[in-house]
């Protein structure tokens, strides 16, 4: 199974204790283009992306 960095990422971790901070809305803007985010979220089950989707607002590569 691979690992991805997104999954430690401390940008993420800082935005899921402060989704409407600036470090927040940086690492939110950053995944629109990240290919290692888009890595780690093509690679999920449907389950997982839909999780992902809901938590993060993300409805890139549906």
């Amino acid at each position: 199974m691979t690992k991805y960095p997104c999954e430690n990422c401390k940008l993420r971790a800082h935005y899921d204790r402060r989704p409407k901070s600036p470090l927040g809305h940086l690492w939110r803007w950053h995944i629109n283009f990240c290919p290692g985010w888009k890595a780690y979220f093509t690679h999920q089950d449907e389950k997982t992306k839909a999780e992902l989707r809901g938590k993060y607002n993300f409805h890139k590569y549906q």
